[in-house]
């Protein structure tokens, strides 16, 4: 549509904007949100408009026909081939028209807008036993108006089918204005029920016309999701409008409303993890287990899954869940399925009925979509055809089918053909239904890789063809594939598809380019217009070849930063600011999203100067929940980095970043002044400063402390003398800012732990601090991870204060001391941001690899400690840098052997170093903490321990909740004895 003009565009803005009442968009920011979905395609959209009802979205496609610009509906975006991008105006579903309208539990129907999320549907049909059956592994933060565009399937299909076999009736309005609903039957003319009189006809007419090429022309197999269902129009089919329109991925009709049938769930699962030789025995195997009932048979193979925990031993592995009325039931019926697999070849199998362990081994299969992109070698390293590419893998035949019992000899030829290609993927998916998915590392960024992806694809469609199977078996053919379509119903019944859509889009205004009429499958591709050069950044991106383009490139649109149901138990992180806020912008996607557009230059022309990016990341809490939680490694928070870095470059920053940027060195100046600063902190001068600082208002300041630690560490050392050298290993313990100069306290109470488990804590050599005396020598001077200045993007103070800190503990961690970190957001530092940003340094992976937290190092360096008894639960946050860098194993291993009981929370506490202190931020900072943090701690008994490890947690624990966190070392050095505490400077409660 570039070719409109600019009176052209105004016009059109003016008419939607007076005839809509929901939100009409022509912002650069919001059309780059939505350029792309989960495929390997891009189109720039005229507008985007979130319709507020049916009403609106009549008034939309008026506004749109009469300017003859096209539509595409919208929902979650994660569409595989490319068939949720467009070039004219864009319908989002997911702001508005996103209401279980109803549910009937006796009927088991549910009557839903297109924009409501799957799992809403099935947490509601929950309460009734009831689930609606296809769960593609998008669940999170698909829609049904999406599952039912494409068709979507999912895990259980082999018990409860496809979409279209859960569509009872759907409404939905033509390009045209022509009201629609489609059920299953006739009227008296024998047309299909629930059209207007044009269509009534041409329909009737049409298939009256055709039904030898209907009765012959389409495959029998359970996934076959390929081109238009018109079958299903066929007398003996019950000339059913409702499903030949489902699958037609929004090129018919605009959906609105849809009914649907909803199944009863069983009262018990169990999980059979069935171990077999290779991929293609498990793949044999697949169809032989169905007999038996199964709920699924998901096939993986090691490529994909590497040594994942709780896996039996094998190369290949089938997930079979059994159902019961019962878990004895459900045990029973799983038992009986692996001694019948059992004599037919599986090396090993394991039964899983515990709910969490079955999770967790769920969730292996859920992230296979992400982390199959990232394709890694023997050796554990990313690789991909052409190593400057990192490994990257894309879809593109991401879910071909064949019949179930041709799986085995279509997955020998499939790898035959890759490797003819000289391609590499790993093929997982819907074993059961004989759909694979698999993620390619075809090269799409170079004119030669691309002409093999086009020359591979042709190939490729001939093989499933000849093996009676379908291009897609759930996704959809979009542009993906839609172009190979003759190959498998021929010229002639593509004719008949053709038809059809002249018979409900006479304008063709509805998403063109997809299923007829299509764009080539190597057209529009999403990398075209990004560097061929890697730009100079500062961060190294190890894993990204060292360009920021490949990191960048890294989101593939599965969105689960979206996930909207994590809630109260949930380990996970990602996404906090989207789960505040519900806007795809502060999604990790949305702003890789805008991130990717930058670098394009089309639609986000400022480049790094951009505000767009730059109000996107605003929000970004740089938890780095994404580093960990997204499946492939999207790292947010190096990003914003990155980005600020290059924004402010030369220029005046916002005042928080002066304030809070530096908090280090204005700790260190303020160390000897702290009685008078506190004092000044509750006056009303307090607010001249805030609001100098860029700090919100509503957040009160955090007391200073009157004794540093590291003050107390020498005081101690020159009163007490130092430890006998040889009573245990030595260990370096970082003085980090916020234990130093906030939360000494915890400091203390770690020395006096480390002592009694048999260490022999040393500080790096720095000096007490001393009113009025000279500057100390630079090795003296305090040392700091830089953290503050790497979240605010001041990547050159980092790097200064890296390379000092590098310098002073280089000689101390020479012998492998480890270096015992108590602030997680300052150990995450010192193990990825340091050597990232010191790349050319060897010393810097030197004193990564040393960095131990308070946990990892008991357990590592004194095993046989027993740390004392406590005997009660607790509650709290596990900080979540510490959960997306460092991990938390060793930390519940420690809390189990001292008798703490219980789970600490996922998430954000929304305080986030900086974020939550920074102007215009707080109330996102407060919707975080009431995500998990402020509930589990509300519902804690009186005797329940809050444990926050971090400043940030334990600051806005203070601030927000009722009850105070402590650091895991405050309470074992309590426990340790009140006499001995207080002896080590510890101070009780």
């Amino acid at each position: 549509m570039a070719d409109r003009t600019e009176t052209e565009k105004r016009n059109l803005a003016e008419e939607l904007a007076a005839a809509v009442r929901g939100e009409v968009s022509f912002a650069a920011a919001d059309r780059a949100l939505v350029t792309m979905d989960a495929s390997n395609y891009r189109r720039v959209p005229m507008a985007v408009v979130a319709p507020r009802d049916a009403e609106d979205v009549a008034a939309a496609l008026r506004v749109c026909r009469e300017h003859a610009v096209p539509v595409v509906p919208r929902g979650g975006g994660t569409s595989i081939a490319g068939q949720a991008t467009g070039v004219g105006v864009v319908l989002d579903f997911t702001r508005h028209l996103n209401r279980i309208v109803s549910l009937d539990p006796a009927a088991r129907t549910a009557v839903v807008q297109p924009g409501v999320i799957l799992d809403d549907l099935r947490a509601a049909a929950g309460a009734h036993q009831l689930t609606f059956g296809p769960d593609p592994s998008t669940h999170s933060r698909c829609t049904l108006g999406g599952m039912i565009g494409n068709n979507s399937c999912g895990s259980h299909s082999v018990a409860w089918g496809t979409t279209a076999d859960s569509v009872r009736e759907l409404e939905l309005l033509t390009y045209g204005g022509e009201q629609v609903r489609a059920g299953r039957g006739t009227d008296p003319t024998g047309a299909p029920t629930g059209l207007p009189p044009r269509l009534r006809d041409g329909v009737k007419a049409l298939v009256d016309a055709e039904l030898a090429l209907l009765r012959t022309g389409y495959p029998d197999l359970p996934r076959r999701i390929s081109g238009y269902a018109l079958d299903a129009l066929l007398p003996e089919a019950g000339t059913d409008l409702a499903r030949a329109l489902t699958g037609s991925e929004g090129t018919l009709g605009v959906l609105t409303e849809a009914t649907v049938r909803l199944v009863e769930t069983p009262a018990a699962r169990a999980l059979a993890v069935l171990g077999y030789p290779d991929e293609s025995a498990a793949a044999e195997a697949a169809h032989t287990l169905l007999p038996h009932c199964p709920m699924t048979v998901e096939g993986m193979a090691a490529d994909l899954v590497g040594s994942a925990a709780g896996l039996p031993k094998g190369g290949a592995w089938l997930f079979v869940e059994m159902g019961g009325a019962s878990p004895g039931e459900a045990a029973a019926r799983a038992e009986a399925l692996c001694r019948a697999a059992a004599a037919d070849g599986t090396t090993d199998h394991a039964l899983v009925t515990d709910p969490a362990g079955q999770r967790a081994l769920w969730r292996i299969r859920e992230d296979a979509s992400g982390a199959a992109s990232r394709l890694v070698d023997d050796g554990g390293t990313a690789r991909a055809s052409g190593a400057e590419r990192g490994g990257e893998a894309w879809p593109g035949w991401e879910d071909c089918a064949v019949p179930p019992a041709r799986l085995g000899p279509y997955l020998r030829d499939f790898r035959a053909l890759l490797t003819q290609h000289g391609l590499r993927g790993t093929p997982y998916g819907h074993f059961g239904d004989g759909c694979i998915h698999i993620r390619i590392d075809f090269d799409l960024l170079t004119a030669p890789g691309i002409r093999r992806f086009r020359e591979f694809s042709y190939d490729l469609g001939e093989l499933v063809v000849a093996h009676g199977g379908s291009l897609s078996g759930e996704h959809g053919d979009g542009q993906a594939r839609a172009e190979l379509l003759p190959k498998m119903y021929g010229p002639e019944l593509v004719g008949l598809f053709e038809r059809f859509k002249s018979l409900w889009d006479p304008a063709a205004g509805l998403n063109p380019g997809m299923l007829v009429r299509p764009a080539r499958l190597d057209e529009n591709l999403r990398f075209e217009l990004l560097p061929k050069r890697p730009l100079p950044v500062e961060f190294g991106y190890p894993h990204d070849n060292g360009d920021f383009s490949a990191a960048v490139r890294r989101c593939v649109g599965v969105a689960k930063c979206r996930n909207t149901t994590t809630g109260p138990g949930s380990a996970d992180v990602m996404c906090p600011s989207f789960r505040a806020t519900g806007e795809e912008q502060h999604s990790t996607r949305g702003r890789a999203r805008l991130l990717h557009e930058m670098l394009a230059g089309e639609v986000i022309t400022d480049g790094w100067q951009s505000p767009e990016v730059r109000d996107a990341l605003d929000l970004c809490l740089s938890c780095k929940g994404c580093r960990s939680d997204c499946p492939v490694g999207v790292d947010m928070a190096t990003y914003k980095a990155e980005f600020l870095h290059h924004h402010y470059e030369g220029r005046l920053r916002p005042a928080a970043h002066y304030s809070m940027g530096r908090l280090p060195q204005w700790l260190h100046a303020a160390a000897p002044l702290a009685p008078a600063l506190n004092a000044l902190a509750r006056t009303p001068l307090a607010a001249l400063g805030k609001r100098l600082g860029g700090i919100a208002p509503e957040r009160p300041i955090p007391t200073l402390a009157t004794e540093t630690f590291t003050h107390w560490w020498w005081h101690r050392r020159r009163t007490t003398g130092a430890p006998d050298p040889a009573s245990g290993r030595t260990v370096v313990l970082w003085p980090d800012t916020f234990t130093n100069h906030l939360s000494p306290q915890v400091g203390r109470s770690a020395v006096r732990v480390l002592e009694a488990a048999g260490l022999r804590p040393v500080l790096p050599p720095t000096a007490p601090l001393r009113t009025g005396s000279a500057p100390l020598p630079r090795r003296h001077r305090p040392l700091c991870c830089g953290l503050t200045y790497v979240s605010t993007g001041q990547l050159d103070r980092a790097r200064a204060v890296m390379r000092r800190t590098v310098d002073v503990l280089g000689p101390l961690l020479q012998d492998g001391r480890p270096l015992i970190v108590l602030e997680p957001s300052c150990a995450a530092a010192l193990r990825t941001d340091l050597p990232e940003l010191l790349s050319d340094d060897p010393r810097a992976a030197q004193l990564a690899t040393s960095v131990r937290t308070f946990a990892q190092a008991l357990e590592e360096l004194a095993p046989d400690w027993r740390p004392p008894r406590l005997d009660r639960p607790v509650t709290g946050q596990t900080h979540c840098h510490q959960h997306a860098v460092l991990g938390d194993a060793a930390d519940r291993r420690l809390r189990e052997r001292a008798g703490l009981t219980g789970s600490l929370t996922g998430g954000c506490c929304g305080l986030a170093g900086n974020f939550g202190f920074e102007r215009g931020h707080y109330d996102v900072s407060v919707s975080c903490a009431e995500d998990q943090l402020l509930p589990a701690v509300r519902e804690a008994t009186p005797d329940t321990e809050i444990l926050a490890d971090g400043f940030s947690c334990r600051t806005q624990l203070e601030q927000l909740g009722d009850r105070p966190g402590r650091h895991l070392a405050e309470v074992l050095a309590e426990a340790l004895g009140e006499g001995e505490s207080a002896a080590a400077g510890v101070p009780r409660g």
